[in-house]
């Protein structure tokens, strides 16, 4: 992220972007809710990558410094809020479900579509079913040790790389037993969790570009289709066949 962009207040709208089009490193001084209500978005940040499909809003605090990303063609609905009604000063992936989903749309359609008195109720229905949304562990944390770093880039270029963690440890310097410590310490994960999520992440960006699920799964690492189509429906509540038909 080189020249970051300063804005008063997070705007609130929709706006399409082409896959592989996004918008730069930026920060504002209200919170903000975005939400791809079709395609898929990626947030990053100094502390790593959120990624969120339609079903999944990401939250991003006043003051963060943080790029968005559309993969697959993108229509991406953004809510500038003043309070935190979720009390959160991190990054998040929230749940959003049908619901929630069309509170989301309505009140990013046309300004002139809602008078002043319904969209403040409609602001305050939203607000409601935002503090039930659960918040979802889809995050890829940033290392900061140069040998846990080494392995989690080799991983990132190749997210079907089969090596265990002792083969990685050995190419980046370390022992198996000090990665171990330090994807758990830095990243809060396991390594084999942190994996599974390196996986599921470029497998939604995978799936946003139209790449068939069989496709999909032999890239991201999986032995078989069914294999990957099971880890996907417990970790998202829904098959790849239907991640872009919410």
């Amino acid at each position: 992220m080189s020249e970051i962009r300063h804005l008063a207040e997070a705007p609130t709208g929709r706006r399409p972007l082409a896959p592989g089009g996004g918008i730069d490193a930026h920060r504002h001084d209200t919170h903000q809710i975005v939400y791809a209500r079709r395609g898929v978005l990626s947030v990053t940040t100094g502390a790593g990558v959120w990624v969120a499909p339609a079903s999944r809003a990401i939250w991003v605090p006043a003051g963060t410094v943080h790029e968005h990303r559309a993969h697959g063609h993108t229509e991406l609905r953004l809510i500038g809020l003043t309070g935190n009604p979720l009390a959160l000063d991190r990054p998040a992936v929230l749940a959003v479900d049908p619901l929630l989903r069309e509170l989301i749309i309505a009140y990013t359609g046309e300004p002139g579509d809602l008078g002043s008195g319904e969209r403040g109720r409609l602001l305050g229905v939203l607000l409601d079913r935002l503090r039930r949304a659960p918040e979802q562990a889809f995050h890829l944390p940033s290392p900061t040790d140069p040998r846990l770093a080494a392995v989690c880039a080799a991983l990132e270029r190749d997210p079907a790389d089969r090596r265990t963690l002792g083969e990685l440890a050995a190419g980046a310097g370390a022992s198996e037993r000090t990665l171990a410590r330090l994807f758990r310490n830095e990243l809060g994960m396991s390594f084999p969790q942190w994996r599974t999520q390196l996986r599921l992440h470029h497998a939604l960006l995978l799936l946003a570009d139209g790449l068939p699920v069989t496709a999909v799964a032999h890239r991201c690492g999986w032995a078989s289709a069914s294999a990957f189509i099971d880890v996907f429906r417990r970790a998202l509540g829904y098959t790849p066949g239907r991640a872009f038909t919410l």
